[in-house]
């Protein structure tokens, strides 16, 4: 009457790189600047500047960041944060601390977080990150390289 199927392992599909850890700000390293681009981003030294990122932003536990405003798809924050934040969805964890207003559509938080500030939940937000990329960092450097050897010759 009831007939099993097969089933076959599904392969596991690849992590889009909007969802995944491209770079590293180790501990140790300070960095005053602008952050832009695509990819996911792991802050654990201190970083002080502007970031406007497609992807996920993750502000490790000796992560410092200092910004007027961040701009990312998902920002998930385990050390301190000074500044406000603007994302589709913010997660605080336990040993996260922020300072700032917070634009979002989703919100989590554990018990022992730190936040100073108001919050206002969106049923969408604009990150206003502009057009994305045309092409991958990869293709880039190749570009630049191909450019580079033809001056060579």
């Amino acid at each position: 009457m009831f007939k099993r199927t097969p089933t076959s392992p599904e392969t596991p599909q690849p992590i889009p790189s909007v969802e995944r850890i491209t770079s590293v700000l180790g501990s140790g390293v300070i960095w005053h600047g602008d952050l832009d681009g695509s990819g996911g981003v792991r802050i654990e030294g201190a970083f002080e500047g502007k970031i406007t990122l497609r992807g996920m932003l993750v502000v490790g536990e000796t992560g410092r960041v200092t910004c007027e405003n961040i701009r990312a798809n998902t920002v998930i924050v385990a050390g301190a944060v000074r500044g406000n934040i603007t994302t589709q969805k913010l997660e605080i964890r336990a040993t996260g601390r922020v300072w700032g207003d917070v634009v979002t559509t989703a919100f989590v938080t554990e018990e022992g977080s730190f936040l100073r500030g108001q919050i206002r939940m969106e049923e969408s937000v604009d990150l206003e990150l502009g057009p994305a990329p045309e092409s991958t960092p990869a293709e880039a450097v190749d570009a630049s390289t191909s450019e580079l050897d033809a001056e060579d010759q």
